[in-house]
């Protein structure tokens, strides 16, 4: 057994001697990021094949149906973290900021179709993470190893106070490690295929998008927190009849939205500041919103 340091000996490097041609890449880990493809992308090319679990639950669908719990947590990791790695960790900003993603999209996406399958666990119960290399001359375990990622390659700076991994030849303990992994991929209750998505998510960032699209992507990105906080009971009740008042009737479209958004306000925080420029109507919307709390029979206090 050999200590790796990522500091004087790096993971990825021993993984680009480990990995010679026709050799099989057995990875257990929580998070794959196509810049460890990038790194060992010479290496990964001449292998035979690469097969991949995520060790806790990855673009599979969420059993979650509590709307009030934005993300299920398993284990360390938030799942959306796990997947947004795929594009990069948080950790490899500085691979990011050299506008290269989608070149290396591209190339990524081509060898997962050709070379990987993934597979995700899709049950409650924590795995061990672990890779392996099996070739025809020697056998290689890697353990601990928690990310596919250029980081944990050694290749970028992360934010664990130390990164140690342990190399492992001796043909008992590899086979051990190899042997595991080949029994839990195999365990059709456990693990769910989930290629097809991977190969999906890495074609979006290369593909090329309509100015609409962006759009509305951005829209979403800002907003959806917004709108998953958003339920009956802090909307407004029609059965009031506020849409039929002759002030609802004359506002525009936008004011429409900003006294609809005061009321939610107003039910969720118990307070609200309506800002906007001068001559857009700020008064008629805040008449609404008056008038709706006046057809609950609300109090309503009015200061100039």
């Amino acid at each position: 057994m050999e200590l790796i340091d990522n500091i004087n000996r790096l993971l990825g490097d021993d993984l680009k001697k480990s990995l010679t041609p026709g050799a099989r890449l057995k990875v257990a880990a929580s998070c794959f990021s196509m810049y460890a493809y990038e790194a060992l992308k010479a290496e990964l090319e001449q292998i035979e094949s690469v097969e991949f679990i995520f060790t806790s639950p990855a673009f599979v669908p969420d059993e979650v149906t509590d709307k009030l719990r934005r993300e299920h947590r398993e284990f360390h990791i938030p799942k959306l973290d796990r997947e947004r790695s795929l594009y990069g960790s948080e950790f490899e900003i500085q691979l990011r900021n050299k506008l290269t993603q989608r070149a290396v999209a591209k190339e990524c996406a081509d060898w997962l179709r050709r070379k990987t399958t993934f597979r995700s666990n899709k049950t409650k119960s924590p795995m061990q993470h672990f890779a392996g290399v099996q070739a025809d001359e020697a056998r290689v375990a890697y353990v601990p190893l928690h990310g596919f990622t250029a980081v944990d390659l050694g290749y970028q700076r992360g934010n664990a106070v130390s990164n140690f991994v342990h190399r492992m030849d001796e043909p008992t303990v590899t086979a051990q490690y190899l042997n595991l992994f080949d029994q839990i991929w195999s365990d059709e209750e456990k693990l769910e295929d989930v290629t097809a998505q991977i190969c999906e998510h890495i074609a979006s960032v290369y593909q090329e998008n309509s100015p609409e699209r962006i759009y509305f992507l951005m829209l979403y990105n800002i907003f959806n927190e917004f709108l998953e906080d958003i339920s009956e009971d802090v909307l407004p009740n029609d059965r009031t009849g506020y849409q039929e008042t002759l002030v609802w009737q004359k506002l525009f479209n936008y004011q429409r939205d900003a006294a609809t958004g005061i009321i939610n306000k107003l039910e969720t925080y118990n307070g609200c500041i309506l800002a906007d420029s001068v001559g857009l109507g700020k008064t008629f919307t805040a008449l609404a919103v008056i008038k709706y709390y006046e057809l609950r029979n609300k109090s309503v206090l009015k200061v100039h």
